[in-house]
């Protein structure tokens, strides 16, 4: 088990009044829709700070590859909003390659998960979530692998088209794995959840990955709030919204609302 308590506070100037979460864009060449409307959002949002909580990239292979193609142009929206308010940036399980250096170049700061935020007299448990999935047996083995740094060294030292050829067999394979298992899916252990909250002094938790966005008691006095995961482009019901904290109240925005509010 990873530890739950974080090494990192964020504490949030006074002058802040609004502040968004979003994860689990999965973003990537066959997403144009969702890619547009990324960036309208995060171009546009008034939110003080926009927090990413993972799986803003369907993959990232190195930070070698913010030059060219699709990193390339997603690096210039985030250097781009990065200029306009604070963004930070957490890895989730698809783009955990996503480096100092990139963040650094684009001016967004980097968190480590998890990682606590205190802002309007409270405080918050963020996290992408993958970890806590711990009923997932098989993919923490696999996170346990590619988190290694000596992995992460070995892999970021191979040409970089064969780390996107490496990066679209995963993908395959997390598809065809996906389909055998007829839509199973793992949520965040619930009591690893309230453990973490319990050592962080948290009563409130967000994150992503699981898909299954929702508002929740784990426990009395204990509220964790699951990100919507973002998909415009493959054909079902378009699903895109923001997590807005303000003083006292959260509000879950359909991404036009939150477009709109910032217009």
């Amino acid at each position: 088990m990873e530890a739950l308590r974080a090494s990192r506070e964020i504490v949030a100037p006074a002058e802040w009044r609004r502040i968004d979460f979003i994860s689990d864009l999965h973003l990537a060449n066959d997403t144009p829709r969702g890619f547009a409307a990324w960036r309208s959002y995060l171009l546009s949002t008034t939110a003080d700070a926009v927090f990413l909580l993972g799986d803003l990239f369907e993959a990232w292979v190195g930070d070698d590859a913010r030059f060219e193609g699709f990193e390339a142009h997603g690096a210039a929206v985030l250097t781009e909003a990065a200029a306009r308010r604070k963004l930070f940036f957490m890895v989730g399980n698809r783009d955990f390659l996503v480096g100092a250096e990139t963040l650094a170049a684009c001016g967004v700061e980097g968190l480590p998960d998890p990682t606590v935020l205190s802002a309007f007299g409270e405080r918050v448990l963020l996290t992408h979530g993958d970890a806590w999935c711990v009923g997932d047996v098989p993919y923490q083995r696999f996170r346990a692998q590619v988190r290694n740094p000596a992995w992460q060294v070995q892999v970021l030292a191979r040409p970089l088209a064969e780390r996107r050829l490496m990066a679209r067999s995963l993908r395959s394979e997390s598809e065809r794995a996906a389909a055998e298992h007829h839509g199973e899916w793992f949520d965040v252990d619930a009591a690893t959840a309230l453990r973490a909250m319990a050592e962080n002094d948290t009563p409130t938790l967000i994150h992503g990955h699981t898909h299954r966005p929702g508002t929740e008691t784990l426990a009395p006095g204990h509220v964790r709030h699951v990100l919507s995961d973002w998909d415009l482009d493959h054909g079902g019901p378009p699903r895109a919204e923001v997590m807005r904290w303000e003083a006292g109240h959260w509000t879950r925005l359909a991404l036009a609302d939150a477009v709109a509010s910032a217009l």
